[in-house]
């Protein structure tokens, strides 16, 4: 077979200067070690903070136009990316259609390794194929080291479908042909190295929370920084609701928050409309409709709105 390609040059390849004795270490020097260690997470994110920013504001007005954010990777950077779309509909009771992950290898690959399908550049051509993949929507690639064929490939894809296109990763390099929004994590050498489940992974999982929290507080999901688009389905989600409905609704008890509440139907914001324009459920709803689902407007408040593309 063919030598692989040499990726010595890549900073999450590099050998981490204090962990170069690693396996003489005691547990408590390991454990102590990744503690320090991780903090660089925070850093890393934070100087991508204005490239973070730019690749929301372009995101948002296609989400609002009807676009979707689709995450492609393999490995840790391809769970990561499933795990956030996931999370999307039970915290901002968003469309599940509205954030997607695309993992090379598929669903199986979430709990078993299918390392040998990220070399596939052509990989993910059905999955973006199926979703049907056009110019509202954004596809951001995910890969610690930046050079992951699956995902590089599915850019070029991507790219080639009118689709706006971003690549996430925690090495320095150059800029990607078919890339709009390049998105550098610095985070450097891992304590194992080449184990870009540790630093690189957190920071991952960092900036991906800020994309789609971000993306959501900018299309209405939240007021203040309180989760209102959610729906109490079980005993803790009812529990906030109801904390939730009385903060927004000032001197309400936690009685009449019930009462409230299950008037509009376990909808955290319906029934704040309803308490404080004192209207039906129905005008309620109609109100919230025409406000695009923001709580602010409803309420008479008036707040910039996204612009569309």
């Amino acid at each position: 077979m063919p030598l692989p390609p040499d990726r010595g040059h890549i900073d999450t390849e590099q050998r981490h200067a204090q962990s170069t004795e690693l396996d003489r270490q005691s547990t408590r020097e390991i454990v102590e070690l990744m503690v320090t260690d991780h903090r660089v997470v925070a850093d890393a994110v934070g100087a991508a903070a204005p490239a973070l920013a730019a690749f929301v504001d372009a995101l948002v007005p296609r989400v609002a136009a009807g676009g979707r954010l689709v995450y492609v990777g393999a490995g840790t950077s391809g769970r990561l990316g499933v795990l956030d779309a996931s999370e999307c509909p039970p915290t901002f009771q968003s469309d599940p259609r509205q954030v997607v992950g695309v993992i090379a290898g598929g669903d199986a690959s979430l709990r078993r390794s299918s390392e040998g399908r990220e070399d596939e550049p052509r990989g993910a051509a059905p999955a973006l194929r199926e979703l049907g993949v056009g110019v509202l929507d954004t596809v951001l690639g995910i890969a610690a080291g930046g050079t992951t064929p699956f995902v590089l490939g599915a850019l070029e894809i991507a790219k080639s479908m009118g689709a706006t296109t971003g690549l996430l990763t925690c090495a320095r390099r150059a800029g990607v042909a078919a890339c709009d929004h390049l998105l550098v994590l610095e985070t450097g050498p891992e304590v194992l190295t080449g184990s870009t489940r540790l630093k690189a992974g957190s920071a991952t999982k960092l900036a991906l929370n800020i994309v789609t929290t971000a993306l959501f507080v900018r299309l209405g999901k939240v007021h203040g920084n309180l989760m209102v688009d959610l729906r109490a389905t079980n005993d803790k989600l009812r529990d906030r609701a109801l904390r939730t409905l009385c903060q927004l609704v000032p001197g309400l008890s936690r009685e009449d928050a019930v009462a409230a509440l299950d008037a509009a139907g376990g909808a955290v914001k319906t029934a704040a409309v309803m308490r404080k324009v004192v209207v039906s459920r129905e005008e309620a709803e109609r109100l919230l409709a025409a406000c695009g689902g923001r709580l602010r407007e409803a309420l008479g408040e008036r707040v910039p709105r996204p612009s569309r593309p």
